[in-house]
């Protein structure tokens, strides 16, 4: 089948467009782009009033996309986190496993953000267009920008206090994204401590919920084309195929803080696990190369077990509780996707963030990142959670829909690569701490 796709490579594209969506996308990029060049003040054959009509009818997919997301974010994130703490199965194994897998994920996911800030930062993809007319062709020209708060000692104890929801149910009404994620926190912990019995009703729940979430999103996926095609067709037609670099400039960027990424875990592989890089990175590639086609963790999950036990010569009881754990909460290639994003799109609108915004944004992405569904597609769609605390228009998140798929292959292979690293440095701290098998 592959050589015949060599052979007849138009029927390949037919197949691929009709049956991929993340070729759908593309494909649907490329003739907004076209779209855009047509209904743009260079070509002259439109009107400038005939063309904004033109594209604000062609935004609705667009508009609807976002709309369906926003409706489903807040139930999503809430079964997800909360699903994804209990997946350690009892208080006795968090606390003998769980509890030092759980600050390794956290840690590593804390360098996956802080690369991202530095990298970010130091490329400013956002600014390599005029801000004002991105601004205009989201129809926000008018936009008031989020006032930058100074960082004060004396506001931290109000801070951490304030982070704990007195009303839960007035926080979801609100829309209050990183107190819903504590108060899931904080669920998902006490659910552990309860019996089976107790808690196995509310996780069947949580779990219908989040299939009955996922149903939606995979409803709204299918509008992804279309509102690709509007929004690219509406942003050229204003800025010209400059809007296409700075897209190039965004992903150049989320790969670059990827690979710096993969050499942290070379690192931790070296010095904290002490295996050879060359022979532990060979072992990996086929769970790699199968993440990067699939964009879901919990695909290779079967075949990431099966490399850690018989080719890295990990201990069953490291591998079948870590890999399925972390599938669930060690996304740092999400959540270095997602704040890159965020950067990307505040230096897009020109939003200036404060230390206090910054603080809250790497928050939510912390907890974002270990409540997103191991999915493809789902990254797109925790990211409007971040977007929400930082003041930037989640409308712009159909933005980057024309690029995600790619960023979504190279993003979920880090993902898996911190799992299997993981597995590695919990099976070398069993042979120091001599653990006994169960």
């Amino acid at each position: 089948m592959a050589i015949k796709s060599f052979n007849y490579p138009i029927p390949q594209i037919t197949y691929l467009v009709k049956k991929k969506l993340w070729a759908q996308v593309l494909f649907a990029l490329f003739l907004g782009l076209i779209a855009g060049i047509i209904l743009g003040p260079e070509m002259g054959l439109v009107e400038k009033n005939t063309a904004e009509l033109i594209t604000d009818w062609l935004s609705i997919p667009a508009n609807l996309f976002l709309k369906i997301i926003q409706m489903i974010i807040i139930p999503l994130i809430f079964a997800s986190i909360i699903r994804g703490i209990t997946s350690s199965g009892s208080m006795e194994q968090l606390q003998k496993l769980g509890l030092g897998a759980s600050v390794y994920f956290v840690l590593t996911t804390i360098i996956a953000l802080t690369i991202g800030i530095l990298i970010v930062s130091a490329i400013e993809p956002g600014n390599f267009i005029d801000s004002s007319l991105i601004r205009e062709s989201f129809g926000i020209e008018d936009m008031e920008p989020v006032e930058k708060t100074e960082f004060n000692i004396h506001d931290i104890p109000q801070s951490i206090v304030g982070l704990i929801p007195s009303n839960p149910l007035s926080s979801f009404m609100s829309g209050e994204m990183l107190s819903i994620i504590i108060f899931a926190l904080i669920v998902g912990v006490s659910m552990i401590a309860l019996p089976k019995k107790s808690s196995q009703p509310i996780l069947d729940l949580l779990e219908s919920i989040q299939k009955l979430t996922m149903k939606v999103v995979s409803w709204a996926m299918r509008l992804a084309p279309f509102a690709a095609f509007g929004l690219i067709a509406g942003i050229t037609s204003k800025v010209g195929l400059s809007a296409l670099a700075v897209l190039g400039a965004y992903m150049t960027t989320v790969v670059i803080g990827l690979f710096i990424m993969i050499l942290a875990y070379m690192l931790i592989i070296k010095f904290v696990a002490k295996r050879p890089l060359s022979t532990t990175f060979a072992m990996m590639k086929d769970a790699q190369l199968l993440a990067f086609s699939t964009s879901s963790s919990a695909a290779v999950m079967p075949l990431s077990i099966k490399t850690a036990e018989e080719k890295m010569k990990v201990k069953p009881k490291v591998s079948q509780f870590i890999i399925p754990l972390g599938a669930t909460i060690n996304m740092d290639g999400t959540a270095l996707y997602q704040i890159v994003a965020v950067f990307f799109l505040a230096q897009l609108f020109s939003i200036d963030l404060g230390f206090t915004t910054i603080l809250l944004i790497t928050l939510t992405a912390l907890a974002a990142s270990i409540g997103a569904p191991s999915a493809p597609g789902t990254g797109i769609v925790i990211l409007s959670t971040i977007l929400i605390t930082a003041g930037i228009p989640p409308v712009a998140v159909v933005l980057l829909l024309g690029v995600d798929r790619i960023l979504d292959m190279t993003r979920t292979m880090v993902n898996v690569t911190g799992d299997l690293t993981a597995c590695l440095v919990f099976d070398k701290r069993i042979n120091t701490d001599n653990i006994p098998e169960d």
